[in-house]
């Protein structure tokens, strides 16, 4: 579903990536793991045709999204890192013109958008202004925003921030839903154990080199002998 291969992007002759590549399956959740500045939002960016890499292939769902990024944004659906301005809208009628702008039917946008707010237990704020909202109710908005009409690869870049931790599990068990349905799901994260715990497998990013590919155990095996624990 995803091909990267070789991607480099360069800012003042720094390497904010640096020849970096892997592959992600279909119906996989693949985790890009890594601290603050490390490079993830940079080749999110370029996934969705944000940004134009200085050198390497972006492959989504069979199509070189480099050379055409208007498609890179008809395959991908994206909730990026900071919440978006959804003034004069309520949670509601927010995620229903998100599924309708991405050509969904309307009746089925209905039902998903009347079934995430359940299951996410959002009713109480559904129909009420967004800017009335908690921040960690807006990114769960945004969260519903992405997946309610899903394409074939779904980014979410920092899902769960400011999210409180009941309705965090809620979310990881959509993100699986929407896995097992068939779409393609890349996870952004910093945090390591939300990453172990809902990723199929992961890439390891630093200083905007790639550092690690695989599964949470493998990963944790080939690192053991490195890792520092701290105990207060």
């Amino acid at each position: 579903m995803l091909v990267i291969n070789d991607l480099t992007k360069m800012y003042s002759g720094n390497p904010a990536n640096n020849s970096i590549s892997f592959t992600v399956e279909k119906g996989e959740i693949f985790g890009l793991l890594g601290p603050n500045g490390s490079g993830k939002t940079t080749l999110i960016s370029q996934i969705i045709g944000f940004l134009k890499p200085t050198k390497g292939h972006i492959e989504v769902s069979g199509t070189d999204v480099i050379s055409a990024p208007d498609m890179a944004r008809k395959l991908c659906s994206l909730q990026p890192q900071e919440n978006i301005s959804l003034n004069g809208l309520t949670p509601r009628q927010a995620i229903e013109l998100t599924g309708r702008i991405r050509n969904g039917n309307k009746r089925e946008i209905k039902e998903k958008t009347d079934e995430l707010l359940k299951d996410l237990q959002l009713e109480e704020w559904a129909d009420q202004q967004t800017e009335k909202l908690s921040g960690g109710i807006k990114r769960l908005v945004t969260f519903c925003m992405a997946i309610v009409v899903p394409g074939k690869l779904v980014i979410l870049d920092e899902p769960t921030n400011d999210v409180d931790p009941i309705r965090r599990k809620l979310l990881w068990e959509q993100v699986r839903k929407v896995a097992n349905s068939g779409a393609t799901v890349l996870l952004i994260t910093h945090n390591v154990l939300e990453a172990e715990r809902s990723v199929d497998r992961l890439a390891l990013i630093d200083n905007g080199k790639l550092v690690g590919v695989g599964t949470p155990a493998s990963l944790k095996g080939a690192f053991n002998k490195k890792i520092r624990l701290e105990l207060t």
